[in-house]
């Protein structure tokens, strides 16, 4: 590493003040690069010269469509689009959107899923959930947990009670889900099929 060289004392308003610089860097190493970057913005300028314009359409015979076409390509973005609405409003032209192809193929495919999700599969397994019960049934419903569910106690049975949301029985079938929401549902138990 270089050393800081101290340079000589400067006064400074009356007090002395020690100005260190730093050696720099050999001359022929900062010209490389500042070169380089010359060569390279050159160069990208020269390639961007390079690329001839676009050849003109062929162009009309019609003079009048000649000054139009002149007098457009010298107009501003601004201007051409007021342009724009000034001639839809004239000659009455609605704004309609243009389907774009890229957004018509996905278009298509959502509007071919669109009646598989109108039918969704039957389930057939369900899972029978105790929501919720009435105060004044909650004994019965008790008696009726544990009577459902083997090797329950009384105790057990009220703790599964009083801790609903619960799922009563899982993987039952339409028949006896059904069967079982509706015993439940007559002793004041409100349950869900999920």
């Amino acid at each position: 590493m270089a050393s800081r060289v101290a340079a000589p004392l400067l006064q400074s308003r009356g007090s002395l003040v020690q100005r260190t610089t730093r050696p720099t860097a050999p001359a022929f190493a900062c010209s490389r690069h500042v070169s380089s970057r010359r060569w390279l913005a050159t160069e990208a300028a020269a390639a961007s010269k390079s690329t001839p314009p676009p050849p003109p359409a062929k162009a009309s015979t019609d003079p009048t469509v000649s000054r139009l076409v002149n007098d457009i390509a010298g107009l501003t973005l601004l201007q051409a689009a007021d342009l724009v609405t000034h001639l839809k409003s004239r000659l009455n032209i609605k704004e309609v959107a243009m389907p774009v192809a890229a957004a018509a193929a996905p278009a298509a495919a959502a509007a071919s899923d669109e009646p598989a999700a109108e039918k969704p599969k039957e389930k057939t397994i369900f899972n029978v959930m105790l929501e919720s019960f009435d105060a004044a049934a909650k004994p019965k419903i008790i008696r009726e947990v544990k009577a459902l569910v083997p090797n329950l106690t009384l105790i057990d049975a009220k703790k599964f009670v009083e801790s609903v949301p619960k799922v009563l029985k899982e993987n039952l079938s339409k028949d006896d889900a059904d069967k079982l929401k509706a015993q439940f549902e007559s002793l004041g138990a409100v349950i869900k099929l999920d």
